[in-house]
């Protein structure tokens, strides 16, 4: 398959094939011809097909058709092939938040045949020079209002050699005078589209590289099986579109059906409320700390718009999930995705929900738990967990592909059992399982029982030393307002845990901190938990 990169840095990174993940295509949607851009797939065939007076995005300011936000793209591919020299391969780093401007600019580098390396708001300039330097990033289109530390970082960036502001007057009229018109480039399928970098969990950022072909795979799987959105369909979430989670959910999903998103820079719990009123959106994208905090609010909006409610970045509790159907009638749909996986690829529909558990393997996708040989487990039986699909893990020149993919399954660090029906039941990451005189304690499960607590309104759980019984389970609890932290709330915590669940899992120091280390797609950072956890109690 003959690339359309000049530029192959990234192709010459890619892992060697004999350690790349078996790909399965098996279903008729996910055959692809060998030449695809993925923007011609989402954009182009769309106004192609008549859809183009249809309205592709809506924002706080005004709403964008399909035909408008094409012509933007367009604009935007121009600017960076014509004025800054973009050549098929070189890497763009993408810098915003959710607005429009940030959709085209992504499309913009998929048309020119660039590779776009999102990247988090929030990120500091070390983590910025982290990323372009491990990239070899050599172009960049950032919204003006987040130049701070991009320009403290491009001192140690020197491959960074073309950089533009939108919301900038300078850039905003260069782009106003390029034309609407731009022939997207021919792609092969398997070209690299995009550099997703893992969002830190562990401190440790890789970065994760997928095809043209992966993105419109992402497409034709978890909202195809789960969602089954129509043309009529407004989608909303909190997820940034530098993380994949929000890039499918809120600008590549929406795109492949013919519906439009609703794209909120920041959000808080009203907002987002306030947001869904608004725009009337009926497909939802959020964290489970966010859906446990609009379940408390949700009957000061009128939301009756909203059907469906995708929870995906961490574990969703069970007590979270009954939380918010009470409060506004819709069962959560729950899933696992990674961004070595671009995007879920374990989940359910409203109607298959099991309590408990994440879901059944999407059609296009295997998984099966593995045991510490690499054999199945039997069911019921914890171990971790292996996938198989259309899109996998191929990490940018890192030895940490060794680990992640073995004999073609993609383990995902998860530690999971499965039920004689192929349901999926998370237990913790596996480097979060606490083993504590013998027994394996998960610490999503701990944090399940305190979260059923009314007095508690957040939680992460893990293991810290402990000399007589190797690890102790240690719980760091956020309480709802007006609630007393201190001994006695600490020993009711314990006792209620206890009643909850088996009384060894019950955490045997409580820590009450006023907020809980996350990411900025709303990850608990358990490693920094774990460094504050070998402090005394």
């Amino acid at each position: 398959m003959k690339t359309a990169h000049a530029d192959t840095f990234a192709r010459d990174r890619l892992p060697p094939r004999g350690q790349w993940p078996e790909f399965g295509f098996e279903l008729p949607e996910l055959r692809y011809p060998e030449r695809m851009n993925c923007a011609a797939v989402l954009l182009d065939e769309r106004v192609r097909a008549g859809d183009g007076e249809r309205i592709a995005l809506r924002a706080p300011d005004g709403e964008c058709s399909y035909a408008q936000l094409q012509a933007q793209a367009n604009r935007l591919a121009n600017l960076l092939v014509r004025e800054m020299g973009l050549e098929p391969g070189n890497r763009v780093l993408l810098r915003g938040p959710n607005n429009p401007m940030m959709a085209a600019a992504w499309l913009a580098v998929f048309k020119a045949g660039g590779i776009c390396v999102g990247t988090m708001p929030l990120l500091r300039a070390k983590e910025l020079a982290e990323i372009v330097n491990k990239a070899q990033i050599t172009h960049a289109l950032c919204d003006r209002r987040l130049d701070a530390e991009l320009e403290l970082a491009r001192p140690a960036c020197p491959t960074l050699k073309q950089l533009r502001y939108w919301y900038d007057d300078e850039t905003d009229a260069l782009v106003a005078r390029q034309s609407p018109a731009f022939a997207t480039l021919d792609t092969a399928a398997e070209d690299v589209a995009l550099i997703a970098f893992t969002s830190g969990t562990t401190g440790k950022p890789k970065g994760t590289v997928h095809f043209h072909r992966d993105v419109v795979a992402m497409c034709d799987c978890f909202p195809r099986s789960c969602l089954k959105p129509g043309p009529e369909d407004i989608f909303i979430g909190s997820p940034p579109l530098a993380f994949t989670f929000g890039l499918g959910g809120l600008l590549c999903f929406p795109l492949r059906f013919g519906a439009s998103t609703a794209l909120v820079e920041r959000f808080t719990p009203e907002t987002m409320l306030e947001a869904i009123q608004r725009f009337r959106a009926t497909i939802l994208f959020s964290a489970p700390t966010m859906y446990r905090a609009l379940a408390g609010l949700w009957k000061n909006y009128d939301l009756s718009s909203l059907r469906k409610c995708v929870s995906a970045g961490e574990a969703l509790p069970d007590a979270t999930r009954q939380l918010f159907r009470e409060a506004s009638g819709i069962e959560i749909i729950d899933g696992i995705g990674a961004t070595e996986m671009i995007h879920i690829f374990i989940s359910h529909t409203p109607e298959t929900v099991r309590r408990g558990a994440t879901g059944r393997a999407l059609p296009g996708y295997r998984a099966t738990v593995l045991d510490e040989h690499g054999k199945p487990c039997a069911p019921g039986v914890v171990g971790r967990l292996a996938v198989k699909g259309p899109t996998g893990c191929r990490y940018l020149a890192d030895e940490r592909q060794r680990d992640y993919v073995r004999n073609g399954w993609n383990l995902t660090g998860d530690a999971y059992l499965m039920d004689e029906e192929g349901y999926f039941f998370y237990q913790a990451r596996t480097d979060d399982m606490i083993i504590s005189a013998g027994y394996n304690i998960a610490g999503p499960e701990v944090e399940g029982a305190l979260l059923a607590h009314p007095a508690v309104a957040e939680c992460g759980v893990v293991g810290v030393p402990d000399e007589e019984r190797g690890m102790v389970v240690k719980a760091f609890v956020v309480l709802k307002s007006g609630q007393a932290p201190g001994e006695a709330m600490a020993r009711a915590l314990q006792e209620h845990v206890k009643q909850a669940i088996a009384p060894y899992k019950y955490p045997r120091q409580i820590a009450f901190v006023a907020a809980l280390p996350r990411t900025e797609t709303g990850k608990l950072q358990r490693f920094k938990l774990r460094n504050e956890g070998t402090k005394a109690p």
